[in-house]
């Protein structure tokens, strides 16, 4: 378990003072990028086939690179190429990802490479859940906020059903038999929705259940209105303090209910949360009763199409207004952190992106609440 204020006082006392006699001055911006590298320890995570085990031609340290990646997030630089060019001028940056001359910083092929490689290996969000269980080991969240925001893609759409096979129809009129089979199959299909049958599973299998390529969308808007994208669908939970505990990013398609107990089991795992907040999108039976079975309180907003809604205690009603912590960690991610400007594809590859901007704020915020 990390000691988080011991990190903080290292960092504000030996490591600035340090860093500034060798470059002089840093930015609130460098500040940042120097918390993430120190917390998060990169050198531990490049293992296997991350790291030269001396055979052959030796390879271009992936540690230097995910230390490029976390400046360009921290910089919220659109392309790597904008990245490498600013590398080629600025000695600063250079010298803090490792860098000593021009000539050593990759290509751009290279860091693409070394990009695919993280998305591969799922290293970001392994990286991020660490953090987050090494700082959160023997402390409690009160309010764990969900919900999701749209990320546009640069790809087409994927062809989500497979074309069916043509079935010759039977003429003439069904049989008893025949309909009370297809009565039974309409029942099964009622009693088999994905949110009946998430509990019982694990989070890989429910992760493995939810559609994960490019396609179309629509989420209401701050106005009501209805907005379309064709892209993904990133969802968070944030604790207290706006600190991301768990990120999953899914098709544009599926509704954020269909994400909620996945992303409980997640935060269950890394944290003990007290309270879950969440908006009327979620307000499900399955998702109340997966809340209470882990420990916690839900506190859901009442969806008015589900009959008579029974409104939130003055109690809950103070507590439902710590869930716009999430909606701030969503503006952030996309104003201050690169979710507006994906440029890689594939779900795997828009994940780590993102992930990138999720682990910044994660540290930002856990600094955050130290002051």
């Amino acid at each position: 378990m990390n000691n988080l204020s011991e990190i903080y006082f290292n960092i504000q006392s030996r490591l600035f003072p340090m860093v500034e006699e060798e470059i002089g001055e840093i930015t609130e911006k460098l500040q940042k990028f120097l918390q993430i590298i120190e917390l998060v320890k990169p050198s531990r995570f490049m293992t296997g086939v991350l790291s030269w085990c001396g055979l052959g031609r030796c390879m271009k340290s992936r540690e230097k690179m995910f230390r490029a990646f976390v400046l360009k997030s921290v910089y919220d630089l659109p392309t790597t190429k904008v990245l490498i060019e600013n590398f080629k001028g600025n000695v600063t940056w250079r010298q803090l990802c490792g860098w000593e001359y021009p000539s050593q910083v990759p290509s751009e092929a290279t860091f693409s490479r070394a990009f695919s490689e993280f998305a591969k290996l799922n290293l970001l969000g392994k990286i991020h859940g660490t953090v987050v269980e090494e700082n959160y080991d023997d402390k409690i969240v009160g309010h764990a906020s969900m919900d999701s925001t749209a990320i546009i893609g640069r790809e087409k759409a994927c062809r989500k059903n497979t074309p069916k096979k043509a079935v010759k129809k039977k003429r003439g009129r069904k049989s008893k038999a025949e309909l009370a089979a297809i009565k039974e199959q309409e029942i099964a299909e009622v009693k088999t929705r994905r949110l009946e049958l998430q509990p019982d599973r694990s989070i890989e299998e429910n992760l493995a259940d939810l559609s994960r390529g490019c396609d179309w969308g629509g989420k209401k808007n701050s106005k009501g209105k209805t907005e379309y994208w064709c892209g993904y669908k990133l969802h968070l939970s944030l604790g207290d303090g706006g600190v991301p505990l768990a990120a999953v990013l899914t098709s544009a398609s599926p509704h954020d209910s269909q994400v909620a107990i996945p992303l409980m089991q997640m935060t269950s795992e890394r944290a003990t949360v007290l309270y879950d907040l969440a908006d009327s999108a979620y307000d499900a039976p399955e998702i109340k009763d997966c809340s209470k079975n882990l420990g916690r309180v839900p506190i859901i907003d009442p969806n008015k199409r589900r009959g008579e809604a029974i409104e939130l205690t003055p109690a809950e009603k103070v507590r439902y207004r710590e869930r716009s912590t999430v909606e701030r960690g969503n503006s952030e991610l996309k104003d201050n952190y690169g979710a507006r400007h994906v440029r890689v594809k594939g779900h795997e590859k828009v994940y780590t992106h993102l992930m990138f901007g999720v682990l910044a704020i994660t540290v930002k915020q856990l600094f955050n609440m130290l002051n």
